[in-house]
C-alpha cells in the first residue's frame, strides 16, 4: 500500500492547529484595550482555555494564577485598585495576550428601552454636543442586540471606544450625558456599558430564577423552556398559513397610488371582524407583521353630512393612511400618536359612509388600539362612536421579521445581553424603561423591584446603586382630570424607591406631547448624575424635587407637606398659582384645584367644585404639561396621589 506522505503531513498539521486553537486563552470582548475597570473592589477577570490549563493574569503589579476546570472556563479576582492608569494587562496560558490603555475608574451599566438607546446624534443641540465630546477618560462599550433562549456566557463582539467627536455620535445619549456630568464632578475615569433595546418590557430583562417565581409569567416561561428555537420561524409560518389560508406578500389594497380598498363600493362582506380596542396580535393574529386594512361603514343623515366634522381614531401602531369615501383625510408615521383628522368639506354624504385605514406594522404590536373614548366621528357637537368591531384584512405578511422577538417571552434579553457581562465589576446601573409596561403598571410594582433584586443577586456585589428615570410627560394634555396608565406607571416607579440604594430622576417637565422620545437627554443625564452623587457617592445634596409627605384636611382646604424641598418650594409662575393639582370628595370624582405655597414645605389646595375634599392628586396624567411646582434647586415635584384606588391597569 502506498503512503501519501503529503496527505499525512497535511492531516497532522491540521490536527496540531486544531489542538493549539482549542487551547488558546480567550476573553470576552469587553476585556480589551481602552476598558475601564471598577475602582475599590476586587476585579473579576474571566475567560476560557483548555481544561486544566494554567492561566496567569497580571495587571500593573498584581498577578494571579489559576487552572481551568473541566469545562475550560477560568476566573480570577485581582486585588482592588485606586483610580488611575493607563495600565496594561497580560493574560498568559499556552498563548499570550496583552491589553493596553486600561483605566481604573467608575463603571456603570446603562440599560432599558428606546429612551436609553436614543443616540447622542438625535438629541437637541446634537452638532455642538458632538463637537465638544472630547473626554479621553470616558470610555464606551455597547452590547450587541441579542435574544437567547438560555443564558449566554459570552458576547459575539464588541469593543471599548474612547469618547471623542468621532465615537460619541451613536452612543446612548442618556448614558453619555450621565457619564459626562459625573466625570466633570468626580474627575475620575468613567466606563459606560450600554445594553438596551427599544420597545422592550421589563420581564425580558429579568432572569429565569426570578421570573419563574412570578405567577403571571409561568406559562410563557415554560413554553420558552420547551421550545425549539431553530423551528420557531417554521412554526410561525405554519401558524400564519392556518390563520390566513394563504400568506399575502404584496399589498393589493394600495396599487400604484390607487387605494383600492378605500373604495366605498368595495364588497368587504367576507372580511374578518376585529376589535379596535387592542392591537391585532391580541385578536389572534399573533404572528403577523406587515400591512392590514380596516374598514367601517357608518350611516349619516343629510343634516349630519353637512356639519363641520373631524374623526378620532386613537393611536395606531405603527403607521396609517386613512380615507373616508375614498378621499384621503390623513396619514401619520408614529406608533404612539393619537390620530385626529379634520374631514374636508363635501367628504361625508347622506346614507352610507365608509372609513378605510391602511396600517403598516413594522414589528411588535400592530393596528388600532386604546379606549373607546378616542374612537369617534365628531359631527358638530356630537360624537358618533367608532368603538364597535371593524372589518379587517391582512394584505401583506412579512415573514422575514417573524423570528423570536425580544418581548415574545420573558428572560430573552437577560439571557442574551445581561448574563454575558455578569460579573464585570461595576459601581451601579442607570435604567430608563417603563413605557412598554405602562398598560400593566400595577404589575410593574412587583416586576421592577424584582428585576433590581435579580441583577444584584447575579452580580453578587451587594446592593449596588440602581438609578432610574421616571417617565416623562407625553401625549396630548387632557382638558379634564382623568385616569392615566402613565401616571400609574410613575407611581410604580416612585414606590420602587423603597428598595435600598435606589434613586430616581423625575423628568415630568422635559417631555414632548408629540414624541415619546424627548430630545432633551441632557437634563435626564444631569438629574441621574445628581442621584449618583447622592446614592452612590454619599454626597450631601438635594438630588430630587419635592416628594409627597403627608396630607391634612381643614374644612374645604387640604394642606400637603413635602419632603426634599431643599431651600424651599418654588412655583414657576409670576402669579404664584401651582398647576396640576386635582381634588375629590370620597366619591373619587376629581376636579381641578387651586394651589398656593404656604411656607417652605407646604401647599394649600382648594376647589370651588368640592366643598368636602378628601383626596388629592398632582401631575396625575399622561401629560400634565403645565405642572410648575419645584424646589429652589430647580428640580420638579414628583407626581403623586393620596388615594389608593385600584387604578385602570389593575
Amino acid at each position: 500500500m502506498k503512503i501519501n506522505i503529503l496527505k499525512i503531513f497535511t492531516l497532522f498539521s491540521l490536527l496540531m492547529w486544531s489542538i493549539t486553537g482549542m487551547s488558546q486563552v480567550t476573553l470576552p470582548p469587553f476585556f480589551n484595550c481602552n476598558m475601564v475597570l471598577q475602582k475599590g473592589i476586587e476585579i473579576p477577570v474571566w475567560g476560557w482555555a483548555s481544561p486544566g490549563e494554567k492561566v496567569t493574569v497580571t495587571l500593573d503589579k498584581n498577578t494571579v494564577s489559576i487552572r481551568t476546570g473541566k469545562n475550560g472556563k477560568w476566573r480570577v479576582n485581582l486585588p482592588e485598585m485606586d483610580y488611575g492608569g493607563p495600565y496594561s494587562m497580560t493574560v498568559k496560558g499556552k498563548n499570550y495576550r496583552t491589553i493596553e490603555h486600561i483605566l481604573i475608574g467608575e463603571v456603570w451599566v446603562c440599560s432599558g428601552q428606546s429612551n436609553m438607546e436614543f443616540k447622542v446624534s438625535q438629541t437637541k443641540n446634537a452638532v455642538a454636543e458632538i463637537k465638544d465630546a472630547n473626554y479621553p477618560d470616558i470610555r464606551f462599550f455597547t452590547v450587541k442586540k441579542k435574544v437567547a433562549q438560555k443564558p449566554l456566557e459570552n458576547l459575539e463582539e464588541g469593543e471599548w471606544w474612547i469618547c471623542s467627536p468621532e465615537s460619541v455620535s451613536d452612543f446612548s445619549a442618556v448614558g453619555y450625558f450621565f457619564g459626562r456630568d459625573l466625570y466633570k464632578h468626580l474627575k475620575v475615569p468613567i466606563g459606560l456599558i450600554h445594553s438596551s433595546w427599544g420597545g422592550t418590557v421589563a420581564e425580558t430583562w429579568t432572569s429565569k430564577e426570578t421570573i419563574e417565581k412570578d405567577p403571571d409569567f409561568n406559562i410563557s416561561l415554560k413554553e420558552l423552556t420547551g421550545m425549539d428555537f431553530a423551528k420557531y420561524k417554521e412554526q410561525k409560518m405554519a401558524t400564519l398559513k392556518k390563520l390566513l389560508k394563504e400568506i399575502p406578500t404584496k399589498d393589493q389594497g394600495l396599487v400604484d397610488g390607487v387605494a383600492v380598498f378605500a373604495d366605498p363600493n368595495l364588497n368587504d362582506a367576507e372580511w374578518a371582524e376585529i376589535s379596535p380596542a387592542k392591537v391585532w396580535e391580541e385578536s389572534g393574529y399573533e404572528s403577523v407583521d406587515g400591512i392590514a386594512w380596516y374598514r367601517k361603514t357608518i350611516e349619516l343623515t343629510s343634516d349630519q353630512a353637512k356639519n363641520n366634522s373631524e374623526i378620532s381614531l386613537g393611536a395606531i401602531d405603527d403607521n396609517d393612511i386613512s380615507w373616508i369615501n375614498g378621499i384621503k383625510i390623513g396619514a401619520t408615521n408614529k406608533y404612539d400618536t393619537k390620530r385626529i383628522y379634520a374631514i374636508p368639506a363635501n367628504t361625508l354624504k347622506a346614507g352610507k359612509n365608509v372609513i378605510a385605514i391602511r396600517v403598516e406594522d413594522t414589528g411588535g404590536g400592530g393596528g388600532l388600539y386604546g379606549g373607546a373614548e378616542d374612537k369617534y366621528l365628531q359631527i358638530g357637537d356630537k360624537k358618533l362612536s367608532l368603538s364597535d368591531p371593524w372589518k379587517f384584512k391582512v394584505t401583506e405578511a412579512r415573514i422575514e421579521s417573524n423570528d423570536v422577538g425580544p418581548n415574545d417571552y420573558p428572560t430573552l434579553l437577560y439571557n442574551g445581553m445581561i448574563n454575558p457581562i455578569v460579573p464585570y465589576g461595576i459601581r451601579g446601573v442607570i435604567w430608563y424603561q417603563g413605557e412598554s409596561n405602562a398598560s400593566r403598571a400595577q404589575q410593574y410594582k412587583r416586576v421592577f423591584p424584582n428585576l433590581i433584586k435579580d441583577w444584584r443577586t447575579k452580580w453578587n456585589e451587594g446592593n449596588f446603586p440602581f438609578l432610574f428615570v421616571q417617565l416623562a410627560n407625553f401625549t396630548k394634555p387632557v382638558a379634564e382630570p382623568a385616569e392615566s396608565e402613565w401616571a400609574e406607571l410613575r407611581e410604580a416607579q416612585t414606590q420602587t424607591l423603597g428598595v435600598e440604594n435606589t434613586g430616581m430622576a423625575t423628568i415630568i417637565d422635559v417631555g414632548d406631547a408629540d414624541n415619546i422620545h424627548p430630545t432633551d437627554k441632557q437634563t435626564v443625564g444631569y438629574r441621574l448624575s445628581l442621584a449618583a452623587r447622592k446614592v452612590a457617592y454619599g454626597e450631601a445634596l438635594v438630588y430630587t424635587g419635592p416628594t409627597y409627605k403627608e396630607m391634612k384636611i381643614d374644612k374645604n382646604k387640604i394642606y400637603i407637606t413635602f419632603d426634599n424641598v431643599g431651600k424651599g418650594l418654588k412655583v414657576n409662575s409670576k402669579y404664584g398659582y401651582i398647576n396640576g393639582f386635582t381634588v375629590a370628595a370620597k366619591d373619587g370624582d376629581f376636579k381641578w384645584a387651586k394651589a398656593t405655597i404656604v411656607n417652605e414645605n407646604t401647599v394649600v389646595i382648594t376647589s370651588e367644585a368640592i366643598d368636602n375634599p378628601a383626596e388629592v392628586r398632582y401631575g396625575w396624567a399622561n401629560n400634565p404639561e403645565d405642572v410648575n411646582l419645584y424646589n429652589v434647586e430647580g428640580l420638579p415635584a414628583n407626581p403623586f396621589r393620596t388615594d389608593s384606588r385600584p387604578g385602570i391597569t389593575k
